[in-house]
């Protein structure tokens, strides 16, 4: 199982969930997170200081099983890449175990 976590633009949320349900990939959780890359997020002046600030950002995260690794990878990819500076990263992690509490099953079946 991997565990896959994708930091986007929030103007392409939509377009990455509409291309993740029509892929049949129905599980998935989505926080909206502020951070930067190497583009240092934005600048912002404050009582005469500059202050370099955050940019707000969407972290998309799921679990599948490792034969679906490269669709979802390629799919989000897709969907969410605009060309500019700041479309985000994918990273993929192994995950060593899955439980669903409701039933107790376990690794594959779990999720």
């Amino acid at each position: 199982m991997k565990k896959v976590e994708a930091i986007i633009r929030p103007s392409t949320l939509q377009k990455v969930l509409d291309a993740l349900s029509a892929s049949g990939y129905p599980g998935l959780t989505v926080a909206e997170v502020k951070g930067h890359g190497k583009q240092k997020g934005i600048t912002e002046e404050y009582r005469g200081q500059s202050h370099e600030g955050f940019l707000h950002k969407i972290k998309l995260e799921t679990v599948v099983t490792d034969d679906q690794v490269d669709t979802l990878v390629e799919t989000i990819t897709n969907a969410a890449k605009t060309g500019q500076i700041g479309d985000g990263k994918i990273f993929v992690s192994d995950v060593g175990e899955a439980v669903r509490i409701r039933t107790g099953e376990k690794g594959n079946d779990a999720i």
